[in-house]
């Protein structure tokens, strides 16, 4: 486009000359015409031949007015006085964060809401997005190139303090985390769509509670903790109790089925039985019967 003015401007300056008397600049004239031809040419031929990367959207306008076709990537012949703006059709992504320079504004960007029990919850948030190639021109039309200050970040703020006083800190926070997460999901994608955006994911990346609801909720868990190791003692030693219970009915059994089966013989012969085998052993000894009907000493020498 440049070329073409230049050549355009020189053309004018040509002809200007072209009526002056002095012959040496009605020379320099035709010389300058003959450029400026050139320079038009090949200013209206580059400016007609337009190139749209990958992953881009060229959208045309001419004297204000949108075309509503879409020019997809790769080389494209239009008017050289037609107005190309490019979006990018990739997913993009919006972070709102309370870390310093970690999200797309510097400083504390983090959401803060009002949870249903009245205490003010912080979340980090991240938004992938992209825009719809057939709905380019009307983003250009209604909306313009800085779609993500005028809608990504407003819609996504509004709908996530919209919903959260559903909901109160503790379950944002711990139980109810993913639906709370699905239900902002639904109504910014609606939002998105109708403005010609794509939602394709939103990252709850953090939520902060204030620190008394923090050290309320350790206190609990701890709590918790506490009586389920309890709860193990006491499980341990019903168990204990009654392994030493079955041991105990497993001696009382014995000793009844022992006491019942014992004769007196059968005593006698099992205590001779084994005074005998004593006696026979190379070992000295001395056995001292318990029945003066036996002798009192046995002597294996």
């Amino acid at each position: 486009m440049a070329l073409l003015i230049i050549g355009i401007i020189f053309l004018i300056m040509s002809f200007v000359f072209m009526f002056q008397a002095n012959v040496q600049l009605q020379s320099v004239a035709k010389t300058l015409r003959l450029v400026s031809i050139a320079a038009i040419i090949v200013g209206a031929l580059s400016s007609m031949v337009i190139q749209i990367d990958a992953g881009m959207v060229g959208v045309k306008s001419l004297f204000g007015k949108v075309n509503d076709k879409v020019l997809e990537s790769g080389l494209h012949l239009i008017n050289p006085l037609t107005k190309i703006h490019e979006l990018d059709a990739r997913t993009q992504n919006y972070t709102m964060s309370g870390v310093h320079d970690e999200g797309d504004k510097s400083g504390d960007d983090a959401i803060r809401v009002l949870s249903s029990d009245g205490l003010e919850v912080t979340i980090d948030l991240t938004v992938l997005y992209r825009i719809i190639p057939a709905e380019a021109p009307k983003i250009i039309r209604e909306i313009g190139r800085e779609y993500q200050s005028v809608i990504v970040r407003p819609i996504t703020r509004t709908k996530i303090r919209d919903n959260a006083v559903y909901y109160n800190a503790v379950d944002l926070y711990s139980t109810k985390r993913e639906e709370f997460q699905g239900r902002i999901f639904k109504d910014i994608s609606a939002e998105f769509k109708a403005r010609g955006l794509e939602l394709e994911e939103l990252l709850v990346r953090n939520i902060n509670l204030p620190e008394s609801v923090k050290l309320t909720i350790e206190s609990k868990i701890n709590a918790e903790q506490e009586a389920q190791k309890m709860a193990f003692v006491l499980q341990k030693e019903k168990q204990e109790a009654e392994r030493k219970r079955v041991e105990a009915q497993g001696i009382t059994d014995y000793q009844k089925i022992l006491n019942s089966s014992l004769s007196d013989q059968m005593l006698r012969y099992e205590t001779i039985k084994a005074y005998r085998e004593l006696a026979t052993s190379n070992n000295a000894k001395v056995v001292i019967m318990g029945d003066s009907k036996t002798p009192l000493i046995l002597d294996g020498k």
